[in-house]
């Protein structure tokens, strides 16, 4: 094989030491501070190394990527998978050389890295996120608390972190035990309608224990809410920075799909998301909102044709189906790692299955039937993942089309087979539904 890359050197990536090599030079080992990071950019510019190569070893890569960038080198961040197919290299030393010399022949692929202002949106993003599922833990130690006292307000009330059930909670813990008091604070339309049914559930038997785990819940959830609004600030200014303060439209939120769970606090979301795109608009397609979108934006960044085809980014998102063919072994192989993308692709996938009017629901019923759900949800995640390409990359228009039209274009589809079928055959078919040989 022939080099392509002379001025190349390679490092391995630990938590306490890094190891470079660089060709034709001993083997050098860095501390982690931030110091020795630039002693070791400094020793591969004096070797006028032009490109190296480094493993994603957890987030340990982050600052020396960023300081070796600034310097002008050409970082290839790679797949640690992608160096370990020959056996009989397993330490630091031989680590760093295996990755120069197949980086030197132009063997690894390089991963993909975001820009400065996606890679801070997608901290603060995926910070919130963890944060929602914090405070989901404690809604659960919330409702256990209430059933352990026989308060059964989460059998009436569907969710117990809303405005109301929060009222009553915050209630009962400052002392309320008139259960027509605590009815009060309950929307008018729960009072109408459900208000015998929240007497009967508010009739528990109030201990010090069920208090006490009920207030430590309540607290752990308030805690986790402030921390979300927090995170939210910090997205807010990072999106106007990027979208220019929304200056499409500022009547734009009036327009936009509702978002019904866990909606960011960010003004004029939608409209600095135009504007980061240049007025192409993600939400027209079916089941994605200015929330997903913004989810979508900060893990995959904003220039989709760092893949060349859709088929490039489905693979990429671990949604299209993966091959291991060998003579007449065809098989497909499941795809080790699924990136954050894909799962947020697969999400509004699910719950467009479960939708009655979209076109792309009633695909997946009908996948889902034949093939199960974890198929479905895949299917209709790559073809939503494909749309989203063609909207970004293409600027192509999307419309949905319904469920009558998509079977009608299924009853066409079996129309053309069952002709083409009929002409194989050399029969006729006529309109009273029978066939005439």
């Amino acid at each position: 094989m022939k080099k392509i890359r002379k001025n190349a050197a390679g490092i391995d990536i630990g938590a306490k030491k890094v190891f470079v090599y660089v060709e034709d030079q001993e083997v050098k080992s860095f501390y982690t501070f931030t110091e020795d990071f630039e002693k070791l950019r400094d020793y591969l510019l004096k070797h006028n190394v032009e490109s190296v190569a480094m493993e994603a070893t957890g987030v340990y890569w982050n600052i020396l990527y960023e300081i070796l960038e600034e310097a002008g080198l050409d970082v290839w961040l790679v797949d640690g998978r992608q160096t370990r197919q020959a056996p009989g290299r397993k330490t630091d030393v031989k680590d760093c050389q295996w990755i120069q010399e197949l980086h030197s022949y132009g063997i690894l692929k390089r991963s993909f890295v975001v820009k400065e202002q996606i890679k801070e949106l997608r901290s603060y993003q995926r910070l919130r996120e963890d944060h929602i599922r914090s405070a989901s833990m404690h809604v659960n130690h919330m409702q256990k608390a209430l059933t352990e006292m026989n308060l059964r307000i989460k059998e009436v009330i569907s969710q117990i972190h809303g405005v109301s059930g929060l009222r009553m909670i915050k209630a009962i813990l400052d002392g309320e035990r008139n259960k027509e008091e605590l009815l009060k604070m309950c929307d008018k339309r729960i009072i109408k309608n459900k208000g015998k049914d929240i007497l009967k559930a508010l009739n528990g038997r109030y201990t010090n224990a069920g208090l006490f785990a009920l207030k430590q819940a309540y607290e752990g959830y308030e805690f986790y809410q402030n921390q979300i609004a927090q995170c939210d600030k910090q997205i807010e200014r990072i999106i106007h920075k990027m979208g220019n303060k929304g200056s499409q439209d500022k009547n734009l939120s009036s327009k936009r799909k509702p978002v019904r769970h866990n909606k960011p606090d960010v003004k004029d979301l939608g409209a600095n998301l135009l504007d980061v795109f240049d007025g192409k608009d993600a939400t027209v397609i079916s089941g994605i909102t200015d929330y997903s979108w913004m989810q979508l934006l900060s893990e995959v960044g904003t220039d989709l044709s760092n893949w060349q085809t859709p088929k490039h980014f489905t693979s990429w998102l671990s949604l299209a189906p993966g091959q291991h063919w060998s003579g007449k072994m065809k098989r497909h192989k499941r795809k080790r790692g699924h990136p954050k993308a894909g799962q947020i692709f697969r999400t509004i996938a699910q719950s467009l299955i479960e939708s009655k009017n979209i076109a792309l629901g009633a695909f997946g019923r009908r996948l889902r039937a034949k093939k199960g759900p974890a198929i479905a949800i895949k299917a209709v995640a790559r073809k939503l993942a494909e749309t989203y390409w063609r909207v970004m990359v293409k600027g192509i228009d999307y419309a949905e089309i319904g469920i009558k039209q998509y079977e009608e274009q299924l009853l066409a589809n079996k129309r053309k087979s069952l002709d083409r079928l009929a002409k194989e055959l050399n029969v006729q078919i006529s309109n009273k539904q029978s066939v005439v040989v």
